[in-house]
């Protein structure tokens, strides 16, 4: 199993000097890959439930920085060698898609192919009203979207029209830097992100929220039978997803749905995943504190990671 780690692009730990010595870091620690989270705009009253913590609230504060993501993985291309830049996972009704394949496109080549493409539709309805874009139909606007972005990267002079987005007989270049297109790991847990990634999707890639390897598992079953039923080969779509995790020194209580523990507990949880097909699991360290992160993620290296691969 490949292993990712996210980086501080958020709270009083993002800054450039950190930014670049995480993800350096984490390509000297063999980390397979870094990740960004994507946030334009935080407003100060969100009473939209965050699905990813235990209070529902968004875990960012508003008067905390929060980094441009992928001005983040372009400035890291320059910065590391051969890690893998993750996004995780770019909203796409927050920005115009010939705007961001553009940026997208821009990121692979600067990394000379080393760019993954996280996408989802998005959760926090202040920030979509915020940036003027539609909630409501977010879902069919991620669709045409995705369909849209395959013939600018694959035509010659792409055109396209849909519900949503139109043009004709356009140059874009460059294309993709990665053949045949950068690698799209559709985010989202429920029945519509699963059939999204069954059409679209090179993986699969939910957040891990209190899902057991049992679910995650038949949820799986379930893109693949998408994927087949709408005439994909479903080996091509991956099983990957982003996984919370707090590593201590002591034992906890253990719950399936949870990774958290000693070293032993962390690595027999990982181990579950594993064992289901998880390809790559990008990790978020739930420390708030970077120091405290950074030393986490060190142990997680010397005690767990050698286990795993």
């Amino acid at each position: 199993m490949k292993l990712g780690v996210f980086l501080p692009i958020s709270g009083r730990s993002a800054t450039r000097a950190t930014l670049m010595e995480a993800a350096q870091q984490a390509e000297a620690l063999g980390f397979d890959s870094v990740w960004t989270a994507d946030r334009i705009i935080i407003p100060w009253e969100i009473k939209s439930p965050y699905a990813y913590s235990a209070d529902q609230v968004f875990i960012v504060p508003p008067d905390r920085p929060f980094f441009e993501p992928l001005t983040c993985l372009a400035f890291l291309a320059g910065c590391t060698e051969k890690v893998m830049l993750g996004m995780s996972v770019l909203v796409l009704p927050y920005r115009p898609p010939l705007y961001w394949a553009k940026i997208a496109t821009t990121i692979d080549h600067l990394s000379r192919g080393r760019f993954i493409l996280g996408v989802g539709v998005g959760w926090m309805i202040e920030e979509f009203e915020a940036l003027g874009a539609p909630f409501k139909e977010r879902g069919a606007v991620t669709d045409e979207q995705l369909r849209l972005v395959n013939r600018l990267w694959e035509d010659e002079k792409p055109r396209f029209e849909g519900r949503f987005y139109r043009f004709d007989n356009v140059a874009f270049q460059p294309k993709p830097f990665q053949k045949p297109r950068i690698p799209i790991w559709v985010g989202g847990e429920g029945v519509a992100a699963q059939r999204r990634a069954a059409t679209s999707g090179d993986a699969w890639f939910p957040y891990y929220v209190r899902i057991t390897p049992r679910e995650l598992a038949a949820r799986f079953d379930n893109v693949r039978r998408w994927a087949r039923e709408a005439g994909r080969d479903p080996d091509l779509v991956r099983l990957t997803c982003c996984i919370p995790i707090e590593l201590t020194r002591e034992p906890l209580p253990q719950e399936e749905d949870r990774v958290r523990g000693n070293a032993e507990q962390v690595l027999n949880a990982l181990k579950a995943y594993q064992k289901i097909g998880v390809e790559h699991a990008a990790l978020q360290f739930m420390v708030p504190r970077y120091p405290e992160r950074k030393e986490q993620i060190e142990r997680f290296v010397r005690e767990v990671m050698p286990a795993l691969r």
